[in-house]
């Protein structure tokens, strides 16, 4: 019946819904994305019985789209059809990066449109849309892309800082409901907490959920969390206790730690209450026994994390990007110096401003920390020597606007100096875009593309998949069409 009747049924819904993050999300933050089709679909006819009452499946979107051509070798457009094809009763959920789209960059609109037309042809239903800097000019293209292919806009507010301590930072209870005030406006129909770090303590989410929900009593909250200091099933009972009419979680041998909560502990908890889920404890569990022995054979991109760690409340490092940034490091020789990669990442979000941290700014953020390591540098040396340093790329791009304004504008004299005679590319020597990226950036040219695609992989079909998956990955998209012959 449409985006609305589902954003009212979500409303009138008794109980708390969930979304199972166990195909997207949770193998993401625990193993480095590596989830191979085959495993989720040979457990999807069991998968759509013991579900059927969830809001949604996340599976798509976010690191998904990009690793499975890099690493697995896989097509993520036939990925999202065989899924389809395989639960075709419940809604499925992506996560998709604003003006990003499921790149790390900004790209011309007309990507960014034909991109969600095409997802949702293929199957797609809920898109989470948010920004990494929580820039309200991009939300605005991705809530316009999302609302003309005719999706369900669930727009996000990143949240990081902590509003039950006033005294922890800028991003206090009004800036959010600021934030909640300008998406509702623009006719969102669910609106999401992202709460990509785990930052977002019980009493937070009493007082944030219970906020919005005051103001805004007809529109359905969506609360995502990260379980990596161990609060997440805490956090989301007191979210749905203030007013939240889904939050995530993820199969119990899926989560935990830099993932969701435990899908099995919120389903017990719930039980009998007026915040029961609907799922019923025995089904879920005998998905959780799949998923404990197929988490074994990915046993090698296991992080090596063994239990919860609370000084994510210091460095605010979102669980998606824990496990790949502690590989990262190993693989830059940082090995043995993880603690200070964690010490320097607090001190990369003080130098950019305070920074929302979610990809594409987590991996400004992470990338800043492993060069103050590898170079030994203070936060004081940085600013004093930054005209002279060889930044890593995505910290000169984030300081020439690349992926927006963060909201409480850039830190000078840094910027300044950072881009001390820098230009960008195809620009009349601007050091910086003034506001939203993609508002500068010539239409893409998917015609030229195609012949450019069907000269080069002469034999193969071109599709309007090919070229999206080429538009936000050159490199990639040619390296998995070499390896598929």
């Amino acid at each position: 019946d449409g985006a609305e009747a589902f954003a009212k049924a979500v409303r009138a819904n008794e109980g708390l819904l969930i979304t199972d993050t166990t195909w997207r999300d949770a193998h993401q933050s625990l193993l480095a994305t590596r989830l191979r089709t085959i495993d989720m679909l040979n457990i999807a006819p069991a998968t759509s019985v013991a579900l059927r009452n969830c809001y949604s499946l996340e599976n798509w979107g976010g690191a998904t789209f990009d690793v499975s051509m890099r690493f697995l070798r896989e097509c993520p457009w036939e990925r999202l059809a065989a899924m389809r094809e395989a639960v075709p009763d419940i809604p499925f959920q992506m996560l998709l990066r604003g003006a990003n789209a499921v790149g790390y960059t900004s790209y011309p609109d007309n990507v960014v449109h034909d991109f969600c037309k095409v997802a949702k042809e293929t199957g797609m239903d809920v898109f989470r849309i948010f920004d990494s800097v929580n820039y309200i000019e991009n939300m605005k293209l991705g809530i316009d892309a999302v609302g003309q292919a005719g999706g369900i806009v669930e727009a996000a507010v990143c949240y990081t800082g902590d509003v039950s301590d006033p005294k922890k930072g800028k991003y206090t209870l009004e800036y959010y409901l600021n934030f909640v005030r300008e998406l509702e406006a623009l006719g969102i129909h669910v609106l999401a907490i992202k709460d990509m770090a785990g930052l977002l303590r019980p009493e937070a989410a009493s007082l944030l959920v219970g906020s919005i929900r005051e103001e805004f009593p007809d529109l359905p909250i969506h609360v995502h969390t990260h379980d990596t200091a161990g609060t997440g099933v805490a956090s989301m009972l007191a979210a749905g206790r203030a007013g939240a009419d889904a939050v995530d979680a993820a199969s119990d041998a899926m989560s935990g730690t830099t993932a969701q909560p435990p899908l099995g502990a919120l389903v017990a908890s719930t039980a009998g209450t007026n915040l029961d889920t609907g799922l019923d404890l025995n089904e879920v569990s005998a998905l959780n026994e799949y998923w404990e022995e197929c988490r074994g054979l990915y046993a090698p991109f296991e992080s090596g994390q063994k239990s919860g760690s609370a000084d994510v409340y210091i460095h605010e490092m979102p669980g998606g990007q824990y496990t790949n940034l502690l590989y990262q490091s190993t693989q830059l020789g940082l090995t043995g110096q993880w603690s200070s990669v964690k010490k320097a990442y607090a001190a990369a979000n003080r130098l950019l401003g305070d920074i929302i941290k979610v990809t594409p700014s987590s991996k400004v953020t992470g990338d800043l920390a492993q060069f103050l390591v590898a170079n030994n540098l203070t936060e004081q040396d940085v600013i004093d020597q930054a005209e002279t340093l060889s930044f890593p790329s995505s910290v000169i791009e984030y300081f020439q606007g690349y992926l927006g304004i963060p909201p409480f504008g850039f830190p000078e004299p840094l910027r300044s100096r950072v881009l001390k005679g820098k230009t960008i590319p195809g620009t009349d020597g601007k050091s910086c875009f003034e506001g939203r990226p993609g508002a500068e950036m010539a239409p893409y040219d998917f015609d030229a593309t195609r012949t450019k695609l069907q000269e080069k992989y002469r034999g193969s079909t071109i599709g309007d998949t090919d070229l999206l998956s080429y538009a936000m990955y050159p490199s990639v998209y040619d390296e998995y069409m070499e390896h598929k012959g």
